[in-house]
């Protein structure tokens, strides 16, 4: 028996629409911008083809993983924040003899976040988990659509990637030094700890990339912890061990993994999969073999 997410099976095969859920005065919505097809055998390479079979219904009908690619809009009244702002209206044909994603579309991050009635002319803050390609490309983009936006990066991230050290990257596209460009100049750097809007703050989450770093967000006696590319599947709260490819440090995600499914374990604790299909939001418990499983909240 598959035991790896309390779910309506179909759910793992498609991605996310819009959907929100409210933590006390806070609104927190998964804004799609778009999908990427993982190879599964590439994508999480320590899975054996006994786990794959055990696993089929987390592959689509051409056998891919299902990854949506977006951001989480954070609302308190009528102020808002952006994590990630998705891959930008671009799309990548897939490539037969790439060993990880097949084709990636992005472009519908501004159309959904109007069906949630914001503009993004309106978004006073924006804020990165990690400087990949999939997750800045709406911020890079010219003309500028989040223009009263301050953007908040990680300070260790942007100093890694000045460096150099920029760790793996969707497809193998990395984001060029032209591109960090744009984000300079309305650039603040942030810590963990640090507050960044109302009950949001920033979280320690390297390994994926050297200064990656979640958000957690807390309202109304909860708390919602959206942990990035520190996870791109539901299958890694199962199996914490597993890494991606493009993980720079395997060992340090899977500690923090680890760590985090513990977190996600708590009787007031969310997580926000960004990478998840249509599963976003959701919590780890424990299944029948003593294993945490996703448990979808919506």
């Amino acid at each position: 028996m598959n035991e790896t997410v309390d779910h309506d099976g179909a759910r793992l095969r498609r991605p996310s629409a819009v959907s929100s859920l409210h933590l006390g005065a806070t609104r927190v919505s998964y804004v799609p911008d778009g999908v990427v097809q993982l190879r599964p055998r590439g994508w999480l390479p320590s899975a054996t083809e006994r786990h794959w079979a055990e696993y089929a219904d987390h592959l689509n009908d051409t056998g891919h993983l299902v990854a949506g690619i977006g951001g989480l809009l954070v609302e308190r009244g009528e102020r808002a924040l952006l994590i990630d702002t998705g891959f930008g209206p671009t799309y990548v044909p897939e490539e037969p003899d790439h060993p990880l994603t097949g084709a990636i579309h992005g472009g519908a991050l501004l159309d959904n976040l109007a069906r949630l009635g914001r503009d993004p002319a309106e978004i006073e803050a924006v804020a990165f988990t990690h400087l990949h390609t999939d997750h800045v490309g709406w911020a890079c983009r010219q003309p500028q659509a989040f223009t009263a936006a301050t953007f908040f990066v990680p300070a260790a991230e942007w100093n890694g990637r000045r460096r150099g050290d920029a760790g793996g990257a969707v497809a193998g596209r990395e984001v060029t030094p032209a591109l960090l460009d744009r984000l300079a100049p309305r650039l603040r750097l942030v810590r963990a700890g640090e507050e960044i809007f109302p009950g949001v703050r920033v979280t320690s989450l390297p390994g994926h990339t050297a200064g990656h770093a979640g958000y957690t967000v807390s309202s109304g006696g909860q708390r919602l912890i959206a942990f990035g590319d520190l996870l791109h599947s539901p299958l890694q709260i199962r199996h914490p061990e597993w890494p991606a490819p493009p993980d720079r440090d395997p060992g340090q995600a899977a500690d923090h993994r680890r760590r985090l499914v513990n977190e996600l374990t708590r009787t007031d604790t969310l997580g926000f999969g960004l990478h998840f299909p249509d599963v976003v939001f959701g919590r780890a418990r424990c299944g029948a073999s003593g294993a945490a499983v996703w448990h979808p909240e919506l």
